[in-house]
């Protein structure tokens, strides 16, 4: 058999068809679950929790979580369905990192330069790089369990991304808890955070996902 015709007869079983999109929903929503009963469980929330909901700085470390979470999910289910298109996907992907950049540049035009260094380094990073990946553990078990149903043709790949959506399921969380609200510190520690359960995901992709 060719392997045109293998990849068209994985795409007719592996299409997005809804009882798949289910089985990931849930595995999404079953991620988020988790990561909340371990947040709520052993961390909490910083002490200034609603006087930060006032702050704007505070707020955009959300808006760059919640829709890198939702990129990187979408882009990992589209992963695991063999000739389903990917554009939209990486299109949402890529709001965050653009939102992020902008808000970088922002913060520089709008502090002194002398307190770059400190906004940047911040006082949280051993924790941000610490829990970030424990509370990924649970969304990340829970989306490579569901992408087994799917055939992604790119195993290792398909766990990295999905690691990135866990990772930033548990970075939305983290977030309430962190006091260093600048984009600076956001941009410098959280995607290495991020790198760290990305490759956890593509040795578990790798591992888990290959058929």
């Amino acid at each position: 058999m060719k392997t045109d015709e293998l990849i068209e007869l994985l795409a007719q079983d592996a299409t997005p068809h809804w009882p798949y999109r289910t089985v990931f929903l849930i595995a999404v929503i079953g991620g988020v679950l988790v990561s909340a009963l371990a947040f709520c469980s052993f961390i909490g929330v910083r002490t200034d929790f609603v006087h930060a909901l006032e702050t704007v700085r505070f707020l955009f470390k959300f808006v760059i979580t919640i829709s890198l979470a939702v990129g990187a999910t979408g882009l990992a289910l589209a992963m695991s369905c063999p000739g389903a298109r990917r554009g939209q996907a990486l299109k949402a992907l890529a709001i965050a990192p653009i939102l992020l950049a902008g808000a970088v540049a922002l913060e520089l035009a709008a502090i002194p330069s002398e307190t770059w260094e400190a906004r940047m380094i911040g006082h949280n990073a051993r924790f941000c790089l610490t829990l970030i990946p424990l509370l990924s553990l649970g969304p990340l078990t829970c989306l490579i369990a569901a992408l087994r149903h799917g055939a992604p043709t790119q195993p290792g790949l398909t766990g990295a991304v999905a690691g990135l959506g866990a990772a930033a399921i548990a970075a939305t969380f983290y977030a309430a808890n962190c006091d260093d609200d600048s984009p600076l510190f956001v941009a410098l520690w959280y995607p290495i955070a991020f790198t760290t359960v990305s490759a956890a995901g593509y040795g578990l992709g790798r591992r888990f996902l290959t058929w």
